[in-house]
């Protein structure tokens, strides 16, 4: 026997605990009760196993997953292109489950549009900051000033900025010299970098505003937070896309949540773009032999020290 439409839709809604009976006004928009039912019956379907009934990320198949599924009650989104911190658009949502996320257990999703527009809707009930905050404005690229003809170029400006302005070395792996990293600081801020991590070759672990509910929760009744390690990009995976505008578009975003900030009214945008086309020419180094090489020479090069700063006070020329 053959259950109708809306039978499916009873079954579903009545399984996470009632349906809507009135319309909800979500991110400044009125969204219909009859769309937020079929919402929840199409969530129920396809996101409940990782994200929950309650939307917290809790799912029968959230445990052990790394990193967890989003905890949409909190309201925060790391891959959104808007600046850091700000809800996501409709857009947004549609991108990342259509392309997924690379590297973790969000896979692309081929949902119908309209369903999937219906789930959006849905999972904004889970965060009262819906209720009363409207999405980001949506970040948008400047026209390349580089292109395929410049593309060595933007990679060398690129390496300067992300060792030596941008300072990207404090949470992600470094890829030059201590002698090289101290030169790029040096012509861009006038001071050489001589503080670094204590292995700036391997990435920081960094703690981030994500809440891990698969932990007993603090005596104050909050969670345990996520502590996350940024991307190695000799290693692994760029989450929301590799290609230079994808990454473009996180650097000038940023990811909310996490100590990535939005760079976007920080950079010119001959800099952003430079900054993406260096962090593509990692990902395309890749499981490479040229990878293992780069590693190699910077786990042996010889110890540095800064050289010595020469002043008239000392007599030197």
């Amino acid at each position: 026997m053959s259950l109708s439409r809306a039978s499916l839709l009873a079954v579903f809604t009545s399984a996470c605990g009632g349906s809507f009976d009135k319309p909800m006004t979500l991110g400044g928009v009125t969204i219909p009760a009859e769309r937020l039912n079929r919402g929840k019956a199409a969530y129920t379907q396809y996101c409940r196993a990782c994200h929950g009934d309650h939307g917290d990320g809790t799912g029968p198949a959230s445990y052990g997953l790394r990193p967890p599924p989003r905890d949409f009650t909190a309201g925060t989104f790391k891959f959104a292109h808007v600046s850091s911190g700000q809800l996501p658009t409709d857009a947004d949502f549609v991108r990342i489950v259509k392309g997924g996320l690379h590297g973790t257990a969000m896979l692309a999703w081929d949902v119908p549009d309209a369903t999937l527009l219906d789930i959006i809707q849905y999972v904004k009930t889970f965060s009262p900051r819906w209720k009363t905050e409207t999405p980001g404005t949506p970040i948008t690229p400047g026209p390349d000033p580089w292109g395929p003809a410049r593309k060595a170029e933007a990679v060398a400006r690129g390496a300067k900025l992300y060792h030596g302005l941008a300072q990207c070395l404090q949470c992600h792996a470094a890829y030059e010299t201590r002698a090289q990293i101290y030169a790029d600081s040096k012509e861009l801020t006038g001071n050489g970098t001589t503080e670094l991590r204590a292995n700036p070759y391997e990435p920081e672990l960094k703690e981030s505003d994500y809440a891990d509910r698969h932990y007993p929760p603090n005596p104050d009744g909050t969670y345990p937070k996520l502590k996350l390690l940024p991307p190695d990009f000799l290693l692994n995976d760029a989450r929301s896309g590799s290609r230079v505008t994808d990454l473009y578009l996180t650097i000038a975003s940023g990811v909310g949540g996490t100590a990535m900030p939005s760079w976007k009214l920080s950079l010119p945008e001959a800099d952003l773009w430079a900054l993406a086309y260096y962090v593509r020419s990692l990902v395309e180094m890749k499981d490479t032999p040229r990878a293992e090489a780069l590693r190699q020479a910077l786990a042996s090069q010889p110890p540095w020290k800064p050289p010595a700063e020469v002043t008239a006070a000392t007599g030197g020329t």
